[in-house]
């Protein structure tokens, strides 16, 4: 973890700070797989605003869009997974246990 000086004194940076806001702190591979994702999401989306406006068979756009339903659950499993083994872990360890039900809330919203 990477230390960081606020001035006043010095925090370790992590996902659950005591710093205002909380911040992730994934490493650069995890960061490159979400945003190559993301950006192939991204181009899918354009594709199917390009479907709609050329008066695509409905049935085409919406197997795209059920593609890109896919790919983003994809993501979110992947930014789930990483979330569990660190930032809940390490809140976890220093006590917050209140972090379990965040979980459970971010859980049932990710599986509505």
């Amino acid at each position: 973890m990477e230390i960081i000086q606020t001035g006043v004194t010095d925090v370790q940076e992590h996902c659950c700070s005591s710093l205002d806001e909380r911040k992730s702190h994934h490493s650069s591979k995890t960061k490159a797989a979400l945003t190559a994702r993301l950006n192939r999401i991204e181009g899918q989306v354009r594709g199917i605003k390009g479907l709609i406006e050329k008066d695509t068979y409905c049935d085409d756009v919406l197997n795209q869009i059920a593609a890109v339903h896919s790919a983003l659950n994809g993501v979110g499993k992947l930014l789930l997974a990483e979330h569990l083994k660190s930032c809940v872990v390490e809140r976890i360890q220093d006590g917050e246990v209140e972090v379990i039900e965040e979980l459970l809330k971010t859980m049932n919203t990710l599986m509505k």
